[in-house]
């Protein structure tokens, strides 16, 4: 028994959590809504692309990322089709156990009916009532009978009520029925829109297979900048590293030196040197007599330690303990500047206001040359021209530079953490600038086949991290 008692509580437990699990109807349209939304944008950045009557890889990341949208949008209806078709199945149960319920509550109404019809004399109530054997039961009598007319009512009262409740679930279900017919017809539109799109990504594939060349020289200066900016940034972040340990050290230091001066001070205060005017008794081997203070100790007198009697007591200095090791590369504004940011890892603010991810983190094969690897430090950003270029959280400006000379860098300190903005055609900030959440540092700049795109890094003592992780999704 305890065995199967155990294993219903587990049940039990996983179907309560699986619930919880499980996004709800309100979850799941805000999700659809955010998904159309991002197409949105997507869309318009696609038609700045489609200006240029080419095909580019700014059109071709344009319609992947659609298709990947579309997909989702798709897989949400789905999910809600299927909530939805869970909500019809439970309405139908309860219609039908509603009914089966009216059905007995009906039977058992109509029998107390017939037999209130045959009882509805009052000779025969009368009759009731004084064939009694003592006044106590006739009294007992006629609480049944008053109780058995309430009864009747009650009984009256919950065919209604559920007559009630039938109609109210007949209304959710066909409000379910309603709301899945839409999403159908949502979902049919959203696959013949795919299938679309599937078409013009694959005639823009094809039509930047012929450029394969062209492609690969591209790629290759894309991989040489690439390279130049991160030797440029690990550089950077390295000498900001260094000066920040030193800094901390530094600190460190200084707060040695305080506790040890407010230690020598302590003991200096504990040990207080005697009077001038006062006489010390000092014990020799002249006899044993005390010689008093100043007196001339004759030559050739050994002079043994001498033993001091004063009214003040010998204080034993203890030094302070010493407070756990820090963290020397870091000082404690910084360190905690670095905390507050790790807590707000999956929820910080994009870069830009308007935009899509249209390349991620790491490396990959290329989407055109395939047998091409590429690796990007961060994530790329398509937004519009001339968008604006915020921080993701509060900080302090490294470096504002530029490699190529067309386009601007900007790395901002967060204490252990480095976020990099790469590819600004303006920058607004300046080095050593404290920086807010949000603030704009600059524009977005065009790329050789202009379109606008932000290369985003976040960088972990000197280490590369996925900046997807932590903007909010």
């Amino acid at each position: 028994m305890r065995i199967i008692a155990s294993f219903i509580f587990v049940l039990l437990v996983a179907t309560v959590v699986f619930a919880q699990q499980q996004p709800t109807r309100a979850d799941l349209e805000k999700r659809r809504q955010g998904i159309l939304a991002s197409i949105r944008e997507t869309e318009e950045q696609l038609e700045a692309t489609k200006k240029d009557k080419s095909a580019t890889m700014g059109q071709l990341r344009a319609l992947q990322n659609k298709l990947s949208e579309r997909q989702k949008l798709i897989g949400n209806i789905n999910t809600e089709i299927g909530q939805i078709n869970d909500n019809i199945k439970n309405s139908s149960s309860q219609v039908t156990n509603l009914k089966q319920n009216l059905e007995q509550l009906k039977a058992g109404y109509a029998q107390s009916v017939r037999y209130a019809y045959k009882t509805r004399s009052s000779y025969d109530m009368l009759a009731f009532l004084f064939s009694s054997n003592d006044f106590n039961e006739a009294l007992r009598r006629i609480k049944y009978l008053k109780k058995y007319r309430e009864h009747r009512k009650d009984q009256a009262n919950q065919i209604r009520v559920t007559q009630g409740e039938i109609v109210k679930q007949i209304g959710v279900l066909n409000t379910a029925k309603s709301q899945k017919d839409v999403l159908l017809t949502a979902e049919m539109q959203q696959r013949s829109e795919l299938l679309k799109e599937s078409d013009e990504t694959n005639k823009v594939v094809k039509d930047l297979k012929g450029k394969e060349q062209q492609l690969l020289g591209n790629i290759e200066k894309d991989k040489k900048a690439a390279k130049q900016l991160d030797r440029a940034v690990a550089e950077i972040i390295r000498r900001e590293i260094e000066i920040a340990r030193k800094k901390a050290e530094e600190e460190e230091r200084r707060r040695v030196e305080e506790e040890r001066k407010k230690a020598a001070a302590a003991a200096a205060a504990a040990n207080v040197p005697p009077s001038s005017g006062s006489k010390i008794a000092v014990t020799t081997n002249n006899g044993g007599k005390p010689i008093p203070s100043g007196t001339p100790t004759p030559a050739g007198t050994n002079r043994p330690a001498t033993t001091a009697t004063t009214s003040a007591p010998v204080a034993s200095v203890t030094p302070k303990p010493r407070p756990a090791p820090v963290n020397l590369s870091l000082t404690p504004e910084a360190a905690a500047l670095s905390n507050s940011l790790e807590t707000s890892r999956g929820r910080l603010p994009w870069p830009v206001e308007k935009g899509f991810i249209s390349e991620n983190f790491g490396r990959h094969p290329h989407p055109i040359a395939e047998k091409v690897m590429v690796e990007n430090n961060g994530i790329d950003i398509t937004t519009g021209v001339g968008a604006g270029v915020r921080t993701i959280f509060d900080g302090t400006v490294s470096k504002v530079f530029s490699i190529d000379g067309s386009s601007w860098n900007v790395i901002i300190n967060h204490g252990r953490y480095f976020t990099v903005y790469s590819g600004l055609a303006s920058v607004s900030v300046k080095k050593d600038q404290q920086v807010k959440t949000k603030q704009s540092i600059g524009t977005v700049g065009a790329n050789d086949e202009g379109t606008a795109v932000l290369n985003f890094q976040i960088w972990r003592d000197g280490n590369k991290m996925d900046p997807a992780g932590w903007i909010a999704r």
